[in-house]
């Protein structure tokens, strides 16, 4: 039985670096026999079929690949439907009343231990703030992402170290919500 899945790439397509275009993209996990393929913006967002059952071996594989095929690294994230439509039912902010540039989900490669930002004040950036879920940090940014200093004190050396993470606007989460949705 095949899965449905999305894979999140991370900083692909941005100022002109670590370009990724999409066709090839879909022509990458082609090769690594997925079905199903289809890419969402030029962002690094692609769902597929597989029936292998381990994210986090898709996710390699992937990796390789496009180390392979394109001379260099890139940091990918394979996320599973019930897994990608339990994060946004969880989401704890009010969705459907804001605009999807406010709200954020950075997905990560493991679990956040809280202990990460405890040296945050959270309060010092308000009416911003974030919330942690499963492999995954929630960001509400009235403002937007460029002009979020909550991002920013979020994305310091101390709190992200070791991590591979990539986040996506709001809208872009239900999306690839209704997209791996079978």
């Amino acid at each position: 039985m095949t899965t449905t899945y999305a894979a999140l790439l991370r900083g692909i397509n941005v100022g002109g670096s670590k370009r990724v275009p999409m066709p090839e993209l879909r022509d990458v996990l082609a090769g690594l026999g997925h079905t199903g393929i289809a890419t969402h913006l030029q962002s690094g967002n692609a769902v597929f079929r597989s029936d292998e059952k381990d994210a986090d071996v898709l996710a390699a594989a992937l990796e390789q690949a496009l180390r392979e095929h394109f001379g260099f690294a890139v940091d990918c994230l394979v996320r599973d439907a019930a897994y990608l439509a339990a994060v946004a039912d969880a989401c704890p902010f009010p969705a459907a009343e804001l605009e999807g540039k406010q709200l954020h989900v950075t997905y990560v490669d493991r679990p956040l231990d809280p202990e990460r930002f405890a040296d945050l004040d959270a309060e010092a950036f308000l009416p911003e703030e974030f919330r942690l879920g499963d492999r995954c940090l929630y960001l509400y940014a009235p403002d937007g992402l460029g002009r979020s200093k909550l991002a920013v004190a979020l994305g310091r050396p101390r709190h992200v170290k070791g991590i591979v993470a990539t986040s996506r606007n709001w809208n872009t989460v239900a999306k690839l919500v209704e997209l791996t949705r079978d």
